[in-house]
């Protein structure tokens, strides 16, 4: 529906579009910045997981001399407590709440006793201790890069309804208001044309 074209109107939606035009800008660089964002992270997270194998790897293989050397090590293993020190904090980014895990500082000396144990265990230990802080870091990257990910998504539609939809609606009526007051005011000087040259 087209609006009365009037000059209060025509004000009113240029402001509009004003105001459409400069929501459009800063959609369109929180999603530059959020997209960089995300960038930096997934770099980041490839290599925390590059980390991850390469540790996990020589862990079991640690692991596994370990058991050769010292035959199965259940009960040893049963003396490392269950680590529930994780914990997860929020920081913002344009507006997109990305989380920060962190692990409660625990020592990192081994639970079990040196008399029936060797090296091989003691790196076995360290290597799967060294995991564990790997993983929690990367949970972080992957939770924020999904969350960028969706805002990421969001912001790039509502930049296009604008871009697309809005933003065209407002210029069109504006040029259509515009044309009619033009076309008003040449009606309006033909006519007192009209009645002058009707006086003289």
């Amino acid at each position: 529906m087209q609006a009365v074209p009037t000059k209060g109107n025509l004000i009113n939606i240029k402001k509009s579009l004003d105001f459409a035009k400069t929501g459009f800008e800063l959609l369109d660089r929180k999603r530059n910045i959020l997209i960089r964002e995300t960038m930096s992270l997934i770099g980041e997270a490839d290599e925390i997981q590059s980390s991850i194998d390469a540790t996990y790897s020589k862990a079991y293989r640690s692991l596994q001399e370990a058991n050769i050397t010292l035959g199965v090590i259940d009960t040893l293993a049963e003396s490392v407590p269950i680590d529930d020190g994780l914990n997860i904090d929020a920081r913002s980014v344009m507006g997109v709440e990305i989380p920060l895990v962190s692990l409660n500082a625990s020592k990192t000396a081994p639970y079990y006793g040196f008399a029936r144990t060797n090296a091989m265990l003691d790196d076995a230990y360290l290597k799967f201790d060294e995991v564990k802080k790997l993983t929690a870091r990367l949970a972080q990257i992957e939770n924020s890069v999904y969350r960028l990910a969706q805002a990421i998504k969001k912001t790039q539609k509502r930049a296009n309804a604008l871009k697309n939809i809005v933003i065209p609606r407002f210029e069109t009526q504006v040029k259509y208001i515009t044309d009619a007051l033009e076309e008003k005011e040449r009606e309006e000087f033909s006519r007192l044309k009209v009645i002058k040259r009707s006086k003289e």
